[in-house]
């Protein structure tokens, strides 16, 4: 799907587009709350992610604007910078479907983006089917096959090699892993994700011969190699 990003913070604006690239949606980026407006202007956009302290226009005035250009169902969420009740009734109060509080965490920012996106497209929701060489995945219901055989994974670890896949060449954190795939658990122990890790490349069988390779980042985390490309 595709989503529009507006935050003041460019860096904050570019992690965000980051995390739902990965999570496989097309994003843009904002500073500027006119630049975006005027890009609403000339091409469409499936969900706002809007910082509702942007320095040139005030929040509730943009949101007005940003839906008269926008599909009507277009989902929003904005971003509080506090979890202030004043900030979070104007944001709602202005026609906001959701909100996220800064500091944002990865896994709930996917979640709640997820959670708009299966609302207001119904039509869409459908099991997708994803091809990355040899391998399918298929979301619904979490069906993977390496050249039509089935490959027996649980749900952590199947949304585990979905993700490696979708960053395919791209060194993955850590804490990027842990807040995309242990969205709600806090503490997960350094030897739970590894032992996940070593599942997936055994089960998955990603060796060289196989044309992957997922291999350690040192004092990093982990990335998913496609030998050749």
């Amino acid at each position: 799907m595709r989503i529009t990003v507006l935050d003041n913070d460019t860096a904050q604006a570019e992690l965000i587009c980051q995390v739902l690239t990965g999570a496989g949606h097309q994003c843009q980026a904002f500073d500027s709350g006119k630049e975006m407006l005027g890009q609403l202007r000339k091409d469409s956009t499936d969900l706002l992610i809007m910082d509702w302290q942007i320095s040139d226009v005030p929040g509730a005035e943009l949101l007005r604007r940003a839906k008269e250009k926008m599909a009507p169902n277009t989902p929003t969420i904005f971003l509080a910078g506090s979890a202030s009740e004043d900030d979070i009734v104007s944001g709602v109060t202005a026609g906001a479907d959701d909100y996220l509080v800064k500091p944002l965490r990865r896994g709930e920012l996917v979640a709640r983006v997820q959670a708009l996106l299966r609302r207001a497209y119904p039509s869409q929701n459908g099991a997708e089917q994803l091809q990355f060489g040899p391998y399918t995945f298929e979301t619904r219901p979490g069906r993977l096959t390496m050249g039509g055989e089935s490959i027996d994974v649980t749900h952590k670890e199947f949304n585990l090699a979905l993700l490696f896949f979708r960053n395919l060449g791209r060194p993955l954190s850590r804490a990027y892993i842990h807040e995309s795939i242990w969205v709600r658990e806090t503490a997960v122990p350094s030897r739970t994700m590894d032992t996940h890790v070593s599942r997936v490349r055994n089960k998955l069988r990603l060796r060289p011969e196989n044309g992957f390779r997922l291999v350690p980042v040192y004092s990093y985390g982990y990335r998913l190699e496609k030998l050749g490309a």
